[in-house]
Formats: C-alpha cells, structure tokens, sequence
C-alpha cells in the first residue's frame, strides 16, 4: 500500500501539506470542503506535488519537512527546480536555527530523508535536497 505526501495550492495562493493513503480521495475531501478547517474557507485547491512512499511514517515525515519550509523552498520543490531547492537548502545551512514562522523551530541542514523519485504531478524531490 502506498502513502502520499501532497502539497496543495489554495485560491488565496497558499499552501497547504498533507499525508494520505488514498491522495484522490483525499483531493476530493478537501475540494468538496468535508474536510473542516484551513482549506474549507480557501477553495477551490489544486493539487501542485505529490510523492509517493512506502510506509505512513515516511510520508508523515516528508509532510513535516515540507511544512517547515519557506514558500520559496515549496515553489522550487513543486517546479522540480533542483539548483534553487538546493541553494535554498544551503542558505539554510549557514544559520544555527531559524523559525518556520508557524510556532516550530527547523534545525539547519536537516536534509538526511530519503525521497524516493516516484512523482505524480511534478517532479519528485532528490534525495539530496530535502
């Protein structure tokens, strides 16, 4: 059985992260606004990236990553632009810890998951640059 991780693009130009095991089902749950909460008020969503993984756990990982991502980092990811993923992912490096700007704290450099190159609407991210 597969997981997915997902990024949708909501109608205000924002983003949204996800994990599931069922990724049209659950495009159709958030498109259809049975899912309460941040996507319900900012329909439609468009599905932008999906990566598919082995395991819940994987998935669930990828999706925390990505959340703790700047929208620079997410926009390069989602055009399968590698060189500014991976600048980006340098920049990041160059601070101690800087915050996402959502209550976490991303430690710099923290790039050691693997990905696995299986993509769905865009290019899947490599391993080196997560």
């Amino acid at each position: 059985m597969a997981f997915w991780a997902y990024l949708l693009r909501c109608s205000d130009g924002s983003f949204y992260t996800g994990h599931t095991e069922a990724l049209e089902h659950r495009i159709g749950q958030h498109q259809s606004g049975q899912i309460p909460g941040y996507t319900h008020t900012r329909r439609p969503v468009t599905l932008v990236w999906s990566q598919d993984f082995p395991s819940r756990l994987e998935a669930l990982e990828a999706e925390r990553q990505i959340k703790g991502w700047s929208r620079a980092k997410k926009q390069a990811l989602i055009a399968g632009d590698w060189e500014r993923l991976s600048l980006l992912a340098r920049n990041r490096q160059d601070t101690s810890s800087t915050s996402t700007g959502s209550g976490r704290t991303e430690l710099a450099g923290d790039v050691s998951r693997t990905v696995r190159p299986e993509p769905v609407e865009a290019p899947a991210l490599p391993k080196d640059h997560q």
